[in-house]
This record gives C-alpha cells, structure tokens and sequence, in this order.
C-alpha cells in the first residue's frame, strides 16, 4: 500500500524558510515515472496545487509562490522536497504532496504537514 508522510512543518515568522519533505513508501519503481506536486489548504478554503515536478522537465508553481519556493525530488529516495523561503502570512495551510493526475490526485492523501507564518 502506497503512504506519502509529509514533514518539515512548524511556525515560523515572515520573512523565514521551511523545507518540507514528502517521503513516499509502497510505490516501487512508479515513484520516478510519476510527476509530483505539493498542495496546501489553508482553513476555509480549498486546496491548491503550488507546485509540480514531472519525471523529466521543468517544474511549475503557482503565481503566489513564484520566487519564493523551489520542488526538487530524489527518486533514489521516493522523495519530494518544497524549499520555502521568504515566507508570508498567507502561507499559512497544511501542506500535502501527490502526484497530480487530470483533475484528481494519483495516491491517497498524507497527512499533511502544518505550515504557520505568523509574528
């Protein structure tokens, strides 16, 4: 069975960084065919994709995190990785990785990892 345990999540003030990992287990060799993506939810509203990484080729984010975040993997480790840097208030959500597929997801959901920006 496939499990995807996110971590690196904490409080952190304006202006710092976080590196959130994603550590998938039960994939085999699909985790370095599949492309990743990291997700958040903030309370209230929906959850977002803000960031992708294909098996091979470029990485994509969302606008709101354009410049500020960088998704890297290492599939000798099934991992995903989200440097977060100049963090904002609207940061705050918890953070899921997945691998993106049309409109749903490839893998059943983490369980998150809690990201707060706040002063």
């Amino acid at each position: 069975q496939v499990q995807l345990v996110e971590s690196g999540g904490g409080l952190v003030q304006p202006g710092g960084s976080l590196r959130l990992s994603c550590a998938a287990s039960g994939t085999g060799s699909i985790f370095s065919i599949v492309g990743m993506g990291w997700y958040r939810q903030a309370p209230g509203k929906q959850r977002e994709l803000v960031a992708t990484i294909p098996s091979r080729g470029s990485t994509n984010y969302a606008d709101s995190v354009k410049g500020r975040f960088t998704i890297s993997r290492d599939n000798a480790k099934n991992t995903v990785y989200l440097q977060m840097n100049n963090l904002k208030s609207e940061d705050t959500a918890v953070y899921y990785c997945n691998g993106p597929r049309g409109a749903g997801v490839v893998f059943d959901w983490g369980q998150g990892t809690q990201v707060t920006v706040s002063s």
